[in-house]
Protein backbone atom coordinates (compact mmCIF):
# COMPACT_ATOMS: atom_id res chain seq x y z
CA UNK A 1 0.00 0.00 0.00
CA UNK A 2 3.13 2.24 -0.33
CA UNK A 3 2.72 5.42 -1.61
CA UNK A 4 -1.25 5.77 -0.34
CA UNK A 5 -2.48 9.14 0.98
CA UNK A 6 -3.98 8.66 4.03
CA UNK A 7 -7.45 10.71 4.81
CA UNK A 8 -8.52 12.47 8.43
CA UNK A 9 -11.93 12.24 9.08
CA UNK A 10 -11.79 16.15 8.53
CA UNK A 11 -11.35 15.73 4.65
CA UNK A 12 -13.93 12.70 4.29
CA UNK A 13 -16.68 14.70 6.39
CA UNK A 14 -16.01 17.74 4.67
CA UNK A 15 -16.10 15.80 1.52
CA UNK A 16 -19.91 13.88 2.27
CA UNK A 17 -21.36 17.03 3.14
CA UNK A 18 -22.48 19.74 1.05
CA UNK A 19 -23.38 22.17 3.70
CA UNK A 20 -19.86 21.88 5.38
CA UNK A 21 -17.77 25.17 5.64
CA UNK A 22 -14.74 23.44 4.31
CA UNK A 23 -16.58 21.06 1.58
CA UNK A 24 -15.56 23.29 -1.53
CA UNK A 25 -11.77 22.85 -0.38
CA UNK A 26 -12.52 19.14 0.66
CA UNK A 27 -13.84 18.68 -3.00
CA UNK A 28 -11.16 20.32 -4.82
CA UNK A 29 -8.08 18.19 -2.71
CA UNK A 30 -9.81 15.21 -3.55
CA UNK A 31 -9.71 15.91 -7.16
CA UNK A 32 -5.99 16.76 -7.30
CA UNK A 33 -5.62 13.26 -5.69
CA UNK A 34 -7.85 11.06 -8.02
CA UNK A 35 -4.89 9.77 -9.28
CA UNK A 36 -3.28 8.61 -5.35
CA UNK A 37 -4.61 5.09 -3.50
CA UNK A 38 -6.18 6.54 -0.85
CA UNK A 39 -6.56 5.09 2.67
CA UNK A 40 -8.07 5.78 6.01
CA UNK A 41 -7.71 3.91 9.66
CA UNK A 42 -11.13 1.84 10.67
CA UNK A 43 -11.46 4.08 13.67
CA UNK A 44 -11.09 7.16 11.25
CA UNK A 45 -14.01 5.96 9.13
CA UNK A 46 -16.28 5.12 12.04
CA UNK A 47 -15.34 8.35 12.70
CA UNK A 48 -16.92 9.77 9.24
CA UNK A 49 -19.57 7.37 9.57
CA UNK A 50 -21.03 8.55 12.38
CA UNK A 51 -22.87 11.91 10.79
CA UNK A 52 -24.42 9.87 8.22
CA UNK A 53 -25.33 7.14 10.49
CA UNK A 54 -27.59 9.83 12.55
CA UNK A 55 -29.27 11.05 9.68
CA UNK A 56 -30.17 7.46 8.21
CA UNK A 57 -27.91 7.93 5.51
CA UNK A 58 -25.05 5.19 6.20
CA UNK A 59 -25.33 3.71 3.02
CA UNK A 60 -25.14 6.53 0.75
CA UNK A 61 -21.71 7.51 2.95
CA UNK A 62 -20.18 3.79 2.61
CA UNK A 63 -21.25 4.09 -1.49
CA UNK A 64 -19.15 7.83 -1.94
CA UNK A 65 -15.92 6.37 0.28
CA UNK A 66 -15.98 2.81 -2.25
CA UNK A 67 -16.37 5.64 -5.28
CA UNK A 68 -13.19 7.24 -4.17
CA UNK A 69 -11.44 3.69 -3.84
CA UNK A 70 -11.06 4.35 0.18
CA UNK A 71 -9.47 1.09 1.55
CA UNK A 72 -9.73 0.84 4.89
CA UNK A 73 -6.41 0.36 7.05
CA UNK A 74 -7.02 -2.22 9.55
CA UNK A 75 -4.83 -0.94 12.90
CA UNK A 76 -3.67 -4.23 14.04
CA UNK A 77 -1.55 -6.32 17.18
CA UNK A 78 0.94 -4.11 19.03
CA UNK A 79 -1.48 -0.92 18.11
CA UNK A 80 -2.44 0.18 21.94
CA UNK A 81 1.16 1.08 23.03
CA UNK A 82 2.18 2.90 19.66
CA UNK A 83 -1.53 5.09 20.04
CA UNK A 84 0.06 5.72 23.74
CA UNK A 85 3.77 6.60 22.20
CA UNK A 86 1.89 9.15 19.57
CA UNK A 87 -0.48 10.78 21.65
CA UNK A 88 2.57 11.34 24.24
CA UNK A 89 4.95 12.57 21.37
CA UNK A 90 2.38 14.63 20.04
CA UNK A 91 -0.17 15.58 22.35
CA UNK A 92 -3.30 15.10 19.46
CA UNK A 93 -6.41 13.21 20.56
CA UNK A 94 -6.51 9.15 19.62
CA UNK A 95 -8.43 9.42 16.28
CA UNK A 96 -5.92 12.17 15.26
CA UNK A 97 -3.15 9.68 16.36
CA UNK A 98 -4.82 6.62 14.61
CA UNK A 99 -4.51 8.82 11.25
CA UNK A 100 -0.76 8.77 11.83
CA UNK A 101 -0.64 5.38 13.14
CA UNK A 102 -2.32 4.22 9.49
CA UNK A 103 0.08 6.53 7.89
CA UNK A 104 2.89 5.01 9.30
CA UNK A 105 1.88 1.01 8.97
CA UNK A 106 0.90 1.64 5.18
CA UNK A 107 4.35 3.50 4.25
CA UNK A 108 2.01 6.08 3.05
CA UNK A 109 3.09 9.02 0.49
CA UNK A 110 0.92 11.78 2.70
CA UNK A 111 -1.71 12.87 5.09
CA UNK A 112 -4.43 14.81 3.57
CA UNK A 113 -6.26 16.57 6.63
CA UNK A 114 -8.09 19.86 6.88
CA UNK A 115 -6.76 20.04 10.78
CA UNK A 116 -3.77 22.32 10.70
CA UNK A 117 -2.83 20.70 14.16
CA UNK A 118 -2.64 17.37 12.76
CA UNK A 119 -1.28 18.67 9.42
CA UNK A 120 1.84 19.81 11.55
CA UNK A 121 2.07 16.87 12.85
CA UNK A 122 2.64 15.17 10.28
CA UNK A 123 4.42 17.03 8.59
CA UNK A 124 6.90 16.58 11.31
CA UNK A 125 6.49 12.58 10.95
CA UNK A 126 7.96 13.32 7.42
CA UNK A 127 4.19 12.59 6.00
Amino acid sequence: MAGVIVLDASALIAHLNADDAQHDRAVERMIELAEHPLGCSSITLAEVFVGPARAGRLADAERVVRELGVTEIRLGEGTAPRLAELRAQTGLKLPDCCVLLAAQDSGAHAVLTLDERLSREASQLGF
